[in-house]
């Protein structure tokens, strides 16, 4: 059971866009999810089989999972499978790193001194508002309808080869692929534009923080103020960032073995989907961007003026021995004192603009590299190289 709030009873100190959606009320209504559980690994399962299992069936019973004459099999369309089988149950699985990620973060803000004592009713203020936000059916709403209407206004194209293994021989296309298009392919739809709401959802929530006026570090070792920790928060969307890298090359898969089509002819369009994901699970943490380039800016005039009073004072005391007025400034007694100060102002020059490091990035751009990676491994003799391999160690 994933450790939570029962639904209603969640502190104002933390916040999670899973908690209490609609979509999990009415799954708790039905029964199928626990009060007190999210139910992800039970309604992965259970959705991700309502919207491919009646596809696969449909072409086993007419002879076009393996084969098909004059066609293409279902079993060689990859995209089917992943998007229908694999994409939508990640998408639901998904969904407790997401809430553990927020939960996390909260705490993390109060416990970091970030929050303040006297921020705290605000910050809890923030909370409660962004959690009625979570918990509001229009915009689920929404995206069913969008997913279906967009289903409704593209119908499927019997010219289309991602459903050439439904088209019969009447030229019409099957139960099958009638399936796909206005069942799974809404679902999945659905699924995907819950998850840009819940990545709006969290920029919001973080823009809001941001405005309270966080006390941050400027000279904090994590160069970005003492908070940090944010940049923990594209990786809870791993498992949606893989699933949709998958789904493409799945689809790419099928043209490079199936049709020839050139691995490299993808390119671009892989380059173009990596940037602009990356850049969507990045947008919540530019939220900060106006108060670390305030508080760089102001720290760094403050931190210069220390190190010049130290210098002078240190100058005066040791070079010219000369009484100085402030011993405060140079306890230890001796050079340490600039030493340190020196320290603390290279820590705010090398103060980042925005909480975005190695950290954010890999979080983001791994769970895109594996499927494009395992893509162009299609294009690698792995037999021969293999060979070669055993030859060079034996």
């Amino acid at each position: 059971m994933t450790e939570r709030p029962a639904p209603g009873e969640a502190p104002a100190t933390t916040f999670s866009p899973i908690d209490g959606e609609p979509q999990l009320r009415w799954w708790r209504r039905l029964r199928i999810v626990p009060a007190r559980e999210f139910g992800a690994g039970r309604r992965a399962v259970l959705v991700a089989l309502f919207a491919w299992l009646p596809i696969a069936l449909w072409a086993l019973a007419t002879g076009r999972l393996a084969r098909a004459e004059g066609a293409e099999p279902l079993l060689q369309h990859y995209g089917v499978h992943v998007r229908f089988l694999l994409a939508i149950g990640l998408f639901i699985l998904a969904e407790p790193a997401l809430h553990r990620a927020c939960v996390t973060l909260s705490r993390r803000f109060v416990a970091s001194g970030a929050v303040t004592p006297e921020l705290l009713p605000r910050f809890e203020a923030v909370n409660r508002s962004m959690r009625r936000l979570a918990d509001a059916s229009l915009p689920w709403v929404l995206a069913v309808g969008v997913a279906v209407a967009w289903s409704l206004a593209d119908p499927p194209a019997r010219g289309d080869d991602a459903l050439s293994w439904a088209v019969g021989a009447d030229g019409g296309i099957g139960f099958g692929g009638l399936w796909a298009a206005y069942v799974a392919r809404p679902i999945f739809l659905a699924l995907l534009a819950g998850w840009l709401w819940r990545i709006g959802l969290v920029a919001l929530w973080l823009w809001r923080i941001d405005r309270l006026g966080l006390a941050l570090v400027p000279s904090h070792p994590d160069r970005t103020g003492g908070i940090g920790f944010v940049e923990k928060l594209p990786g809870a969307f791993a498992l949606v960032t893989f699933a949709l890298a998958a789904v493409l090359a799945s689809r790419w898969a099928h043209e490079a073995v199936h049709h020839g089509t050139p691995l490299v002819s993808f390119r671009m369009a892989a380059i173009a989907f990596a940037a602009t994901w990356t850049l969507l699970l990045l947008l919540p943490l530019l939220a900060f961007a106006r108060s670390l380039r305030r508080a760089k800016r102001a720290a760094g005039a403050a931190y210069a003026d220390l190190v010049g009073r130290q210098g002078r004072l240190v100058h005066r005391r040791w070079i010219e021995r000369k009484a100085v007025d402030d011993e405060e400034q140079l306890e230890p007694t001796g050079i340490g004192a600039v030493a340190d100060a020196a320290v603390l102002y290279e820590a705010v020059t090398r103060m980042r603009s925005v909480p975005v490091g190695k950290s954010a990035l890999l979080g983001a751009l791994a769970p895109i590299a594996i499927p494009f990676l395992l893509l162009a491994l299609l294009r690698i003799p792995l037999k021969d190289l293999f060979l070669k391999v055993v030859h060079i160690l034996v």
